[in-house]
């Protein structure tokens, strides 16, 4: 069987990690709570979905070709709480001891790096993030691993994205840009919510068969909704859609998304340095020595099974 290609959205996973527990600190007053959390998800991620194919796909800023669409594209975002900025250098540690490419390029945002490898990529993909803007990707290959509280990861297919969004996934990007996206500071068009979006795309399909000609949808109520926001749909469109052409220099991608095994003596080092011991009762025995350049199916050790989930430090995930 095939290995996935496991793509991870970085940021929304670390912020995620962030929020689920709060005012986790080590003895030295230095805050830990997103890495704990993020070495929670590695753990279950290595534990469920083991591959030897995978990257973790950053931010690079905002891309220009948005902000020239629409200044106003994610200018309502906070700035990134002092207390998480910290812990990003361990994450980021910790991530590349579990093995993990850390990629980023400029002009790409992390959900268009995650579609260019995920569109180029000859194996199963499967996608790490809640990012509804990432349904638009799903198909018969490539699937999303949604984070769950107590259940580690479910998955979203063709199906579940229907279920979720009334619409299949080739139609998520007009979904979007009739809705809006209040996280991406993107207005949708007034009196167009998800449930009336699903109706008029069920309908009539794509907006790309009627932007051009509203007498195609012959629903005069639903016209005249939609006659004064055709250009709003067009530039939404534009904005939400992930480009999928592959950086250069990820050319050929393979080898920038070959995973090395984890090097669980490393792993244990930086558990250790930042006291986060519920996480250290969950690794493996020290391995006598680790050679990076394994695969995750070399030499180095893992128990055969899980050992039972410890007590939580605060709250409760996985």
């Amino acid at each position: 069987m095939t290995s996935p290609l496991i793509l991870i959205d970085a940021y929304s996973q670390i912020f995620r990690a962030f929020y689920a527990i709060r005012y986790l600190s080590n003895s030295k007053g230095e805050p830990t709570n997103a890495i704990f959390v993020f070495a929670r998800i590695l753990l279950k991620l290595q534990s469920e979905h083991s591959s030897d194919a995978g990257a973790m796909l950053f931010d690079c800023g905002k891309v220009q070709f948005r902000l020239e669409l629409a200044p106003q594209y994610k200018a309502n975002r906070p700035p990134m709480p002092e207390e998480l900025k910290v812990q990003i250098p361990i994450i980021r540690e910790l991530a590349c001891a579990f093995g993990w490419p850390l990629l980023e390029e400029p002009e790409y945002e992390a959900d268009d790096l995650i579609a260019a490898f995920a569109r180029n990529a000859k194996q199963p993909v499967l996608i790490v993030s809640a990012d509804k803007d990432l349904s638009q990707l799903v198909n018969s290959q490539i699937k999303m691993l949604i984070p769950a509280a107590k259940n580690g990861f479910e998955e979203r297919g063709i199906a579940e994205v229907m279920t979720k969004f009334g619409v299949p996934p080739e139609l998520i990007v007009d979904f979007l840009a009739m809705t809006g996206d209040n996280s991406d500071n993107i207005p949708g068009v007034p009196g167009v919510g998800p449930k009336s979006a699903a109706q008029i795309l069920n309908a009539y399909g794509s907006s790309e068969k009627w932007l051009d000609d509203l007498s195609l949808i012959d629903n005069p109520k639903i016209r005249a909704k939609l006659a004064d926001y055709v250009e709003l749909i067009r530039k939404n469109r534009k904005l939400v859609t992930l480009r999928d052409d592959l950086p250069a220099r990820f050319t050929p991608p393979a080898e920038h998304l070959r995973r090395t095994a984890p090097d669980w003596n490393k792993i244990r080092e930086i558990c250790e340095r930042m006291e986060l011991h519920s996480i250290i009762r969950e690794l493996p025995p020290v391995a006598a020595s680790t050679d990076k350049n394994n695969d995750l199916f070399g030499t180095v050790s893992t128990p055969k099974q899980s050992p039972p989930a410890p007590q939580m430090e605060q709250g409760e995930l996985f």
